[in-house]
Formats: structure tokens, sequence, C-alpha cells
């Protein structure tokens, strides 16, 4: 049985970053947990991290991530670069199925197993099942609003769980 779930979306405005998740997690038609959290503080609440995909996995790499923060002195950049090169390579991790998107108060990050570290022009991001319907909400609201980051984030989460059967409202949020 496939699990779809997830909709986790950043946003960088001025001096603020925004990450929101939602809290569905299904099995094909079935909601299995409708209060997931899939967003978290790192490095001492200075990292925000989200995740898609299975859930093992995600933590796996949350982990990993952590593990890169501490070695690099906080340093978002070589951890999430060092992290992608790490999940490309090792035997073990580059079988795990999920995203991450890591952001401090001045990147956001993209990370994949495929060894992406993407960063994204317009300091917005999203991934998920819902990511699409939630990065072109919350880039029409960058555009033409003048709203903060977490509003921008709880607008297009909203907009994505209206459209997208695998997301919901029920979100966690964090800023930086």
């Amino acid at each position: 049985m496939a699990i779809h779930a997830t909709t986790i979306l950043c946003v960088k405005r001025g001096e603020t970053t925004a990450m929101a998740g939602d809290g569905q997690v299904s099995a094909g038609q079935t909601i299995l947990k409708g209060n997931a959290v899939k967003v978290r503080k790192l490095y001492n609440g200075k990292i925000l991290a989200g995740f898609a995909g299975a859930t093992a996995d995600a933590f796996t790499l949350l982990e990993k991530l952590e593990e890169k923060l501490q070695s690099y002195g906080g340093n978002l950049t070589r951890a999430a670069v060092e992290l992608a090169k790490d999940w490309r390579t090792d035997k073990m991790l580059r079988r795990l199925e999920a995203m991450l998107i890591a952001a401090d108060k001045e990147k956001i990050f993209l990370l994949t197993g495929n060894g992406d570290v993407i960063e994204p022009e317009e300091g917005v991001i999203a991934i998920g099942s819902g990511g699409n319907y939630a990065l072109s909400a919350a880039r029409a609201l960058v555009a033409h609003t003048d709203l903060p980051a977490a509003e921008i984030c709880r607008h297009a989460m909203k907009i994505a769980a209206d459209i997208c059967v695998y997301t919901n409202t029920s979100l966690t949020m964090e800023t930086l």
C-alpha cells in the first residue's frame, strides 16, 4: 500500500523564516493519523527542518542532519552539502525514501537522495503531496501581499488542504 501524506512549506520574508507542515498521514484512501508533526527545530532552535516521505527514513535523515550541523558548528550550507553527499553515496542512506527542507534565518535548502541541495531563488519552497499547491499559493501571496512569512504559510497551507486530499489543516508551524 503506497503511503501518501504531507505538505511542507517554507517561506523566507524579510528577517523571518517560517516553515509549516500538515498533520495528515494516509495509506491509500485511509487517513491513519491527522496530527503528525513533520516540522522540527534542530541545532538549539536555530535550524528548521521538515520532511516528506517514509517516516522512519525521514527521522534517520533528520538525525544525520543534526549530526552534520553539530560537526560543522551550525553551518547549514556545509551540513546540507555533506548530508546530500552521504545520502547519495552511502549504501544504507541511498535507499531512504524521503525529502527534506532545511532552513536557517538566511537560507533555505531542499535536500534529496539524488544529491540535490537546491536553494530557491524567491525564498519559497514546498514538498510533498500538496507541495505544488502550497508553493503556487505562497508565491502568489509573496508577490501580491505584504503578509509576514508565517501568515503566508498559514494561508498557502489552507489552500493546499482545500485541494489535496492528502493534506489537512492540522498545522505545525515553526519560525526563526
